[in-house]
């Protein structure tokens, strides 16, 4: 994880529609940076290893969507998911899943994943470089609290989904806002 305990300064390739691009594919692309992600506003972030692999799809970012306004009631200006996948693949899995409120994050080069320390290596399943599974609170750039799952490791034959879930960091806001 980053020593300075705030997140990497880093640049998302993201893609955005734009009517004036025209055709099937009216997008263009955007970059995104951890400046306008993150200063002067209270994110939450979670970080999970793929799109469309079953946790991830059938409980991590689903449970976050679910709990979209009760994020926002407890002071979270936007809920973020990421992964190490690029912006086609992070569009088409939001449309799968009708994601309408959750912003999914494509880091296809692994530079923010890799400087938060939380890259491992997922070859044993065919993945590659992937996100280790966590969320986290940030305060204006700076990592209020973190849940990093248990066992972190290169090719680690579990992917456990125990504390990187909604519920928990909406416990947390929720101690926290007493």
């Amino acid at each position: 994880m980053t020593e300075q305990w705030q997140v990497p300064n880093v640049t998302f390739k993201t893609r955005v529609r734009d009517a004036s691009v025209g055709g099937d594919n009216p997008f263009r692309w955007q970059d995104v940076t951890s400046d306008d992600l993150f200063k002067n506003k209270r994110i939450v972030l979670f970080a999970l290893p793929g799109a469309f692999t079953p946790t991830c799809t059938t409980a991590h970012l689903p449970g976050y969507e679910k709990h979209y306004d009760d994020f926002k009631v407890l002071g979270i200006d936007e809920v973020v998911c990421l992964s190490v996948n690029d912006a086609f693949v992070m569009y088409q899995w939001r449309k799968y899943l009708g994601v309408e409120h959750v912003f999914l994050l494509p880091d296809g080069n692994a530079e923010f994943t890799r400087k938060m320390g939380m890259l491992v290596d997922k070859s044993n399943l065919g993945f590659g470089m992937r996100s280790w599974r966590y969320s986290m609170v940030v305060q204006d750039r700076k990592i209020e609290k973190m849940f990093i799952e248990p066992g972190y490791a290169d090719n680690c034959p579990t992917d456990p989904f125990e504390i990187s879930g909604a519920d928990n960091i909406l416990e947390y806001l929720k101690a926290k806002n007493k």
